[in-house]
């Protein structure tokens, strides 16, 4: 293929996506063949015309046709990037956003600042694994506990920890929220980007979230049926000068505020903003 020929594949493949109304078509066509040809971003202009046989045409072409009926991308390819890693991603397992790598961010910063040594960290709905075996890699003296109700998302999380080279430093386990913990097991830090979406809320989620799995978007009690389950429960598993560290709705603040407000095994509370200024994480200290 020329390098005409394949500017006007791309070209014709962006116009396709933009039609269905896919936010980002450049971007997307970029990764889908960034994909395929195995290339970055560079080498995918300075070589992807020659790198292009049949097959390869193939497959692109059935990409894009599938991803034009909005199902999502990272689904389709199997994949998704989070904190600079690649993660294998299926309809098992919530797709990550890179909202939750604020709260890796803040997990990370916080054990470094503190100096803790070989901290224990828990990491509540592991889904894919993103939280765990990020902090794992970011942090190579820190010990992961990974739990989730669902076998398939440990499985999951489990290759991706094999995959990252973290496997021997994060215990899986399957478990209905702290349910199959003992209450002797303590850690520094609780982690979990948990279910708040509110029922009513769900069927006016963009179409491609609605493919993830229900149980990891939705709760009860407009959303906080959970949060509620992670606030009560967390300091019995959490080491003198522990935290808890959650992701939250747009709309949550305030009531986190009133969830917290006579909870006195809290010494304090804050709630960090994402890049569009939106309240995301909210952290308590005990």
């Amino acid at each position: 293929m020329d390098k005409r020929e394949f500017q006007n594949l791309i070209k014709t493949a962006e116009k396709k996506l933009d039609a269905a109304g896919i936010e980002s078509p450049t971007a997307e066509v970029e990764i889908i063949l960034e994909h395929l040809l195995d290339v970055e971003r560079l080498n995918l202009y300075l070589h992807g015309a020659q790198l292009i046989d049949e097959n390869i045409l193939g497959k692109f072409r059935e990409i894009v046709d599938r991803r034009i009926t909005r199902y999502p991308l990272q689904y389709i390819l199997g994949e998704a990037w989070f904190y600079g890693r690649r993660f294998k991603v299926t309809p098992a397992v919530m797709i990550p956003t890179p909202e939750t790598e604020i709260l890796c961010e803040l997990a990370i910063n916080y054990i470094t600042n503190e100096a803790l040594v070989c901290p224990d960290i828990l990491d509540i709905g592991v889904g894919s694994g993103v939280i765990s075996v990020t902090v794992a890699a970011e942090l190579p003296d820190a010990r992961l506990t990974a739990i989730d109700i669902s076998a398939e998302a440990l499985e999951v999380a489990r290759q991706n920890a094999v995959a990252l080279g973290q496997s021997g430093r994060i215990e899986f386990v399957r478990s209905n929220g702290f349910e199959s913990l003992s209450e002797s097991r303590k850690f520094d830090l609780v982690l979990s980007n948990p279910p708040y979406i509110a029922e009513d809320e769900y069927k006016s989620l963009p179409t491609e979230v609605l493919a993830d799995p229900k149980i990891s978007l939705v709760s009860e009690d407009e959303g906080l049926d959970f949060i509620r389950l992670l606030i009560k429960e967390s300091p019995r598993y959490l080491k003198e000068k522990g935290r808890l560290m959650f992701e939250i709705g747009y709309d949550q603040a305030d009531k986190i505020m009133e969830l917290t407000r006579d909870d006195n095994r809290y010494r304090s509370l804050s709630i960090i903003k994402d890049l569009n200024e939106i309240d995301r994480v909210v952290i308590l200290s005990i």
